[in-house]
C-alpha cells in the first residue's frame, strides 16, 4: 500500500522549525512519507551548522526548499528580520511552493507518492491557496499555545473596542496594562491586557506585524483542521469553549510533541536536525 505523502512547511524561524520537525518525525514514525520544506536561506544555515548529512534526508523523509523572496544576506548565519521575512514570504511564497507541489507530483522527478496533505505553520497561510488548487487537504499547525491562538483570533475585537492601537506610550506605564481586563475571550478568565501577545503593544494604527497576524489568523477558518502542540488537560477550558462556541475547523491537541518524540526510536531520524545555529566545540 502506497504511503500517504505529507508536505510539512514551517514558518522560517528557529522555534517554529523545531516544533514542525518534531511533528514531522512523529508522523514519519506513524507511517507517512514526509517532505519537509525550509527556505533556501535556512536550508543553507542548516547545512553550515550541521554539515552535509543534515540535509540528505531519508527515503521516506525528504528535504526541499523554496526561496523566501529576500535579497541575499550579508551574513549567511544571521537570523532574518521578523518583519521583513513575514512580508516577503507572504508576498512571494505561493508560486515557488506551488511549483514544488508540481515537482513532487511529477513521476519523472522521483518515485515518491503524490502529495495527499499539507501541514503548514499557521503563519504560512498562503499555502492554503496551493492546497485548494491541487484539491488536497491542508492542516494548519500552531506551535504556540491555544490560549495565545485564542488571543490572536480576537485582535480585531481589540481594535473595534478601542483598546488597540494604544492611545500613546503612557499606556506602558500608567497602569493600563495591569488594570485593563479582557473578559470576553471564550474560556479565558481573569486576563489583563498585559497577558496578551506582544503584537498588540503598539501605538501605530498601521502596524505591519499586527495586521499581518490578523490576516493569517483569519485564514485559519479555511483549513481542513488545526493542530496544536498542547494537550486537553493543560488548556481544557479554552479548548472546550472554542470547540463549542466558534465555527473553527476540527481542533487536534497532539502535544506535548517532545514527550511523544522521546517515546519513539530515533536511530534513523537522529540525522534529521533543525538547529540553524553553528555551535562550535573546542
Amino acid at each position: 500500500m502506497e504511503k500517504i505523502h505529507i508536505v510539512c512547511i514551517p514558518y522560517p524561524l528557529q522555534s517554529h522549525i523545531n516544533a514542525m520537525m518534531k511533528l514531522a518525525k512523529i508522523l514519519r514514525f506513524k507511517g507517512f512519507h514526509i517532505t519537509f520544506v525550509n527556505t533556501e536561506f535556512n536550508h543553507q544555515r542548516l547545512l553550515n551548522a550541521r554539515g552535509p548529512d543534515s540535509v540528505k534526508g531519508l527515503p521516506d523523509f525528504r528535504l526541499e526548499t523554496i526561496p523566501d523572496g529576500l535579497p541575499p544576506p550579508t551574513d549567511p548565519n544571521a537570523s532574518q528580520d521578523f518583519l521583513a521575512i513575514s512580508i516577503s514570504i507572504e508576498k512571494n511564497g505561493l508560486e515557488p511552493f506551488r511549483n514544488l507541489i508540481y515537482k513532487l507530483n511529477d513521476t519523472k522527478y522521483s518515485n515518491v507518492p503524490p502529495v495527499s496533505c499539507i501541514v503548514a505553520d499557521c503563519f504560512m497561510s498562503f499555502t492554503l491557496q496551493a492546497a485548494k488548487e491541487f484539491g488536497i487537504l491542508e492542516m494548519l499547525f500552531c506551535p504556540i499555545s491555544f490560549c495565545a491562538f485564542a488571543c490572536f483570533l480576537h485582535f480585531r475585537d481589540l481594535i473595534q473596542r478601542g483598546l488597540v492601537p494604544l492611545k500613546d506610550e503612557s499606556c506602558f506605564t500608567n497602569g493600563f496594562m495591569e488594570n485593563t481586563r479582557i473578559d470576553w475571550i471564550p474560556g479565558m478568565k481573569d486576563i489583563r491586557f498585559r497577558d496578551l501577545p506582544g503584537f498588540v503593544r503598539t501605538t501605530d494604527p498601521n502596524d505591519a506585524i499586527l495586521h499581518a497576524s490578523m490576516i493569517e489568523m483569519g485564514r485559519t477558518y479555511e483549513a481542513t483542521a488545526l493542530i496544536f502542540n498542547t494537550f486537553d488537560a493543560l488548556e481544557k477550558e479554552v479548548l472546550d469553549a472554542f470547540k463549542s462556541q466558534l465555527s473553527l475547523p476540527p481542533i487536534y491537541a497532539v502535544g506535548p510533541l517532545q514527550l511523544l518524540l522521546n517515546q519513539i526510536p530515533q536511530r534513523e531520524s537522529v540525522s534529521l536536525g533543525s538547529n540553524l545555529c553553528n555551535i562550535k566545540t573546542h
